[in-house]
């Protein structure tokens, strides 16, 4: 990697790419599987891609271009390990050889999606696909978003933390939020360590299930009879934004939410890509997803998550900087229902880091 990034691009010729996947957190399955489908829809399009595992051990393995990862069975999850292929040395030093031209992240949760390789890559001075190190942080983070958000008046549920090494008072969270509650990893993703609580007693070991992922926790107070709906937004290369039809989640896992189970492994049609819904609803969300966006600062690509409530009003329920990007994940799912392909999609984003480093 080196840090005059731009002066390697030939004017018409497409820029070299290096694709990241699997990493440190507990999201590595989904990220294997993710990166493995962009690398592959890149090379279709013509670009030279060189693809860099990352193991659950944070080494980094250039693997070979016919490795695919797909998830297939809660027996056979999808990782990366040293063996996969031969280590990558890291050099950020000055006139270091820069891995590729623009440097794509396919990667889900920590030490990937939440801030800390966007770092690198800004030390690196190497343009890289997805949002930057702030707005990645702030999303990973759903205390601090959902503060932020609503500082600005976006709707979304009630919600409390509990930080970490503080003592779980079940009472005072119920008595917040009422029941049944939803209980997450503040800073986790593919609705991994989550529980959905109908009392007290279940908490204590909900907020151990979740401590497994993150030591902070968020409790939300859940929606009773609300559509799960979700958008995909793109940038375009003037800057405006483009953003599909609001998809509805029809999947519910064993406890009726949207858990690994049922996102990855047990629907093959987790989505109504194009389901009815009230007047002004669809505008109304896509009106929230672009506000977020900005709010935010997010760049290039987001999924944003809401819930439809049953007085039709849009509430937001989470922002990921670096959706699912599998063949069954929602966002390329509706942006092919919104006419752009995967291929399509993939390249933009290229195009779009591309861009960013020819005008900085």
């Amino acid at each position: 990697m080196h840090n005059d990034s731009s002066a390697s691009f030939a004017e018409g010729t497409k820029p070299t790419v290096a694709v990241f996947f699997g990493g440190r957190s507990v999201e590595q399955p989904v990220s294997c599987a993710s990166g493995s489908g962009v690398a592959k829809a890149l090379r279709d399009r013509g670009f030279d891609v060189t693809t860099i595992g990352i193991t659950r051990g944070g080494e980094w393995v250039e693997l070979s271009p016919d490795v695919a990862f797909a998830i297939d069975s809660p027996e056979a999850l999808p990782e990366v390990t040293a063996e996969a292929g031969k280590a990558v040395a890291i050099d950020l030093g000055p006139g270091a050889q820069p891995v590729a031209d623009v440097l794509f992240p396919v990667l889900h949760g920590p030490f990937g999606e939440d801030g800390t390789i966007q770092g690198l890559f800004e030390m690196a001075g190497t343009p890289y696909v997805g949002s930057g190190v702030l707005s990645s942080a702030l999303c990973m983070d759903k205390e601090f978003s959902k503060r932020l958000l609503a500082a600005e008046g976006v709707p979304q549920g009630a919600f409390d933390v509990l930080k970490a090494g503080e003592e779980l008072d079940a009472e005072a969270v119920i008595g917040k939020l009422g029941l049944p509650i939803f209980v997450k990893p503040a800073r986790a993703g593919s609705s991994l360590g989550i529980s959905k609580v109908d009392s007290g007693a279940e908490l204590a070991t909900a907020v151990a299930k979740a401590r497994e992922v993150d030591d902070k926790v968020v409790f939300e107070a859940a929606f009773q009879n609300a559509r799960e709906i979700e958008m995909g937004v793109v940038e375009t290369l003037d800057g405006d934004l483009e953003i599909t039809f609001p998809l509805e989640v029809l999947a519910k896992g064993e406890d009726g939410w949207f858990d690994f189970e049922a996102k990855y492994l047990d629907n093959p049609e987790p989505f109504n890509l194009h389901p009815d819904y009230p007047d002004g609803v669809a505008e109304q969300a896509q009106a929230l997803a672009r506000k977020v966006f900005r709010l935010l600062d997010c760049r290039d690509l987001a999924r944003v998550d809401c819930f439809l409530g049953e007085d039709g009003v849009v509430y937001l329920n989470e922002v990921n900087t670096m959706p699912g990007m599998t063949p069954m994940s929602g966002v390329p799912q509706a942006f092919a229902a919104y006419g752009i392909s995967y291929g399509e999609l993939v390249e933009r984003l290229v195009t779009l880091a591309e861009a960013r480093a020819r005008r900085s």
